[in-house]
């Protein structure tokens, strides 16, 4: 044999690509998701509340920063702890891949939340609401494409139909509307008034409308992109054994709030609206678990 070619064979690499059999991405990623939408849809209200209710901000700016700053974190907590090798994380940052959506996602999120921490130095030590409003607009624009990561982190899974970038995208963005409409109605207590709280619910009831409509669309008609998506849908049709949690979540996320929505407007209630909140908060959990798990529990084989 020659010598090159036994310095070939030395350095061969060999992979092999095979199913990973059962859920990958267990319930750890769900509340990856959650989180973050949290995190980033409050940073995306307080925004517009500066924009439209300035005179009723006030402790808001600090109040919500901690917000985001604690999602933001359970967000990155629980992706930690998804991954197989928690103790390398270092490499991302050491030896980034820029091709890879972690890589990208990673130093985003890291990003964003030292623009957090900076918000929070200026909204409780240094108490400069201006300073602190131009730098909430940067914040702003990073928190886009840190709550589109999943979406383009699940639409480089292999084989999963159902989780095309297109949709995913849409659903992460409506998702952190919904959650940071629904949480900023409950922090806004007695801060906010009615009116405010009222252009709240309408980007909640909007989000929740989109949402669903995204949902039905996928469900009606997915069948009809692949034979892999019909495989799937399955799980959350008839007798399948997601079908409950699917469509329990669809009422509890979606329907429902836009129905308690409806209703406040005629009575002018606020516990309505905070009821919205609660079930938008608490159905998006069951949403994204579904939407999460079914396309995993098909087989690749």
């Amino acid at each position: 044999m020659a010598a090159h070619e036994i310095l070939a064979a030395t350095n061969a690499v060999v992979t092999l690509d095979v199913a990973l059999p059962g859920i990958v991405w267990p319930w750890l990623v769900t509340v990856n998701m959650w989180a973050k939408s949290i995190g980033t849809g409050v940073i995306f209200m307080l925004f517009l509340l500066i924009r439209k209710y300035p005179e009723q901000v006030g402790s808001l700016r600090f109040q919500t920063t901690v917000v985001s700053i604690i999602f933001i974190h359970i967000f990155l907590l629980f992706t930690l702890a998804d991954l197989h090798q928690p103790f390398r994380m270092w490499h991302i940052f050491f030896y980034p891949n820029w091709t890879s959506a972690i890589t990208v996602g990673a130093w985003m999120a890291t990003l964003f939340v030292g623009l957090l921490f900076l918000l929070a130095y200026l909204s409780f030590f240094k108490k400069d609401n201006v300073l602190f409003d131009k730098t909430l607009l940067w914040t702003v624009l990073l928190a886009i494409p840190v709550t589109l990561y999943t979406a383009a982190l699940m639409s480089q899974a292999t084989a999963r139909e159902l989780w095309q970038m297109p949709t995913e995208s849409a659903q992460m963005i409506f998702a952190a509307l919904l959650a940071g409409s629904a949480f900023m109605i409950l922090l806004g207590g007695k801060k906010l008034n009615y009116e405010a709280k009222s252009s709240l619910s309408n980007i909640l009831a909007l989000s929740a409308f989109m949402s669903f409509l995204l949902y039905m669309s996928e469900y009606i008609f997915g069948p009809m992109k692949a034979e892999e998506v019909a495989a799937v849908l399955e799980y959350i049709k008839g007798d399948g054994p997601y079908t409950v949690m699917f469509w329990l979540g669809q009422w509890i996320a979606y329907l429902l709030p836009m129905l308690f929505i409806a209703l406040s407007r005629t009575s002018q209630s606020e516990n309505l609206l905070k009821l919205a909140a609660i079930f938008a908060l608490a159905g998006l959990w069951l949403v994204k678990h579904v939407w999460l798990i079914i396309p995993q529990l098909l087989p690749m084989s």
